[in-house]
């Protein structure tokens, strides 16, 4: 078993396609600060409403320095459909082969009506323009939370 990352360790490296087209790497971020916002499924309730808050607050991000990037384990093409039916203009980048949500460690057992099963959980990365993680926010209750990580981007 993997030590649980917190604040003031470095930030796992990542290089992974993104919605766009694109790839997304930790190396291009490198000297910005960085949210990383993890969850489950692109196109469902929970997650569309986080990703549209975040898409909504990405010019304040921006005025702090600070990149968003979703990201999931749905593959490029369901996040290029998530993002243009919702008109997500951040990055959402696919991590089919659990990398980066394994480095995390947000790879976990989870239960919904009594049936067991294995999913991301929904949590919030910070990362200081050092590269070094700022603050972790898991299992994120999405109401205000987009707010409340930009308060924190605004501070650090």
């Amino acid at each position: 078993m993997t030590k649980e990352l917190a604040a003031g360790d470095m930030a796992p490296a990542f290089d992974l396609p993104a919605s766009g087209g694109e790839r997304v790497s930790s190396r291009q971020l490198h000297g910005r600060k960085v949210v990383l916002f993890f969850y489950p499924k692109d196109d469902t309730p929970t997650c569309t409403r986080e990703a549209i808050d975040f898409n909504r607050l990405r010019d304040a991000f921006e005025k702090t320095g600070t990149a968003l990037v979703g990201v999931s384990v749905d593959d490029a093409a369901s996040h290029a459909k998530f993002a243009r039916k919702h008109a997500l203009a951040i990055p959402l980048i696919s991590d089919e082969t659990r990398s980066l949500i394994d480095a995390y460690g947000l790879w976990v057992k989870k239960s919904m009506f009594g049936h067991a099963y294995m999913g991301t959980e929904r949590t919030t990365v910070l990362i200081g323009a050092d590269g070094r993680i700022a603050r972790i926010w898991r299992k994120v209750k999405t109401p205000g939370h987009a707010e409340e990580v930009l308060a924190a981007a605004q501070s650090a």
